[in-house]
């Protein structure tokens, strides 16, 4: 078809524009189960009433206003998203605040080098996508920013490579677009005690894992770590456009007036959404959320993992890759969910990503994995 847009996206000929809970509505009516959230963004569904009411009221009254101006709506979120010692810069975007989070490491610091890790993702700006440990993602765009070195995740070799003159490590906990692969608890310690002995930043790359995915308000808390910087967007306006970077009050003077900026960071519509989200990321929220995914891990046990196409299913929390064999390519099971009714993704390695709203009933959550069995079966005997 004739587009007036750029072909950097894989587009599907499907065009969604209705939803409500977690399911959406194409252009001809068809109704899918939506395992996607919209990559991890929409975690509250499609007709959340709180966030549906703040959004509305706020573009009622006043949508923008700049950074040269207080805003009691930034303040009240951020304290609703930090942790007493920390402080909030907001953007719009997750590679945003990864941007954010690599100046204020050099700044902070005085230096320039950073380590990431291969089959990371932080995002495709020129620093963000700089840090991004995929070569796919790289290509065509170099030179690159500087001094930004890789090791291999869960390597116990990575200690030995963070040293006095490195400014940060970021990471992800479960590396997302990587695989989903879950660092293990007592490498991550290992890593933050080692960059806290040598006076290293420590970022950790929520965007995808953050505000309840696993289960926590943050995947790092489950660890156990102390970061020294944050970066958080996707689920934070469940759909509005919003990033956030947190840091500890230590770094503050680093990023004084004029050190970093967003014109449209902190926006108030977003930030209404943001409020209604994190309002309702409650302690009993969150245990709902444990206690589905409980129930999706045993139905992915019992029903998926033995299947003989299936390596491996890796995750945590309502954030699972299930992994294929080569022998099934992950877009043939994709096509075969559509065909039932049901939207995933996928990601590096020949992995099918889940990432289901956090509200999504157990039903829904077993329905799914019913239909997951059956396209792998499908797809198999093609």
């Amino acid at each position: 078809m004739t587009t007036s847009l750029f072909n950097n996206y894989g587009r599907l000929p499907i065009d969604l524009v209705d939803g409500h809970d977690w399911f959406l509505v194409d252009d001809t009516g068809h109704e899918y189960l939506d395992f996607t959230s919209g990559i991890g963004v929409c975690s509250l569904g499609y007709s959340n009433g709180p966030v549906v009411k703040a959004v509305t009221q706020q573009a009622g009254r006043v949508w923008h206003t700049s950074n040269l101006y207080d805003s009691a709506l930034q303040e009240e979120v951020a304290a609703l998203l930090t942790a007493p010692d920390q402080l909030a810069f907001f953007c719009n975007s997750g590679t945003e605040a990864n941007e954010a989070a690599f100046k204020l490491a050099r700044k902070a610091t005085g230096r320039t080098q950073v380590l990431a890790f291969n089959n990371g993702f932080h995002g495709r700006t020129y620093g963000s996508m700089s840090l991004t440990g995929n070569p796919d993602i790289q290509a065509g765009y170099a030179p690159l920013v500087p001094d930004v070195t890789f090791a291999d995740y869960n390597s116990p070799d990575v200690l030995t490579a963070i040293g006095p003159h490195l400014a940060a490590v970021i990471l992800e906990v479960i590396q997302g677009e990587g695989g989903v692969i879950p660092a293990d608890t007592k490498w991550l310690q290992a890593v933050g005690a080692e960059c806290k002995r040598q006076g290293v930043l420590l970022i950790v790359d929520e965007v995808q894992t953050g505000i309840g995915r696993t289960g926590t308000k943050f995947a790092y808390m489950a660890a156990g770590l102390d970061p020294d910087i944050v970066t958080v967007a996707k689920a934070l306006g469940n759909g509005l456009p919003i990033g956030a970077m947190l840091g500890k009050t230590a770094l503050g003077d680093a990023f004084g007036p004029g050190a970093h900026g967003s014109t449209f960071g902190g926006n108030k519509v977003a930030l209404a959404a943001a409020r209604a989200v994190l309002q309702q990321l409650t302690p009993t929220m969150l245990a709902g959320v444990r206690s589905k995914a409980d129930t999706l891990w045993n139905e992915l046990d019992t029903a998926v993992a033995n299947l003989s196409v299936v390596t491996g299913v890796t995750g945590r929390g309502l954030m699972v890759g299930i992994h294929l064999k080569a022998e099934l390519p992950v877009n043939t099971v994709l096509a075969k969910l559509r065909q039932q009714g049901m939207l995933a993704l996928s990601a590096k390695h020949n992995t099918l990503r889940l990432l289901p709203p956090l509200i999504m009933s157990e039903a829904d959550l077993e329905r799914g994995v019913d239909m997951i069995r059956n396209a792998i079966m499908f797809a198999t005997n093609d």
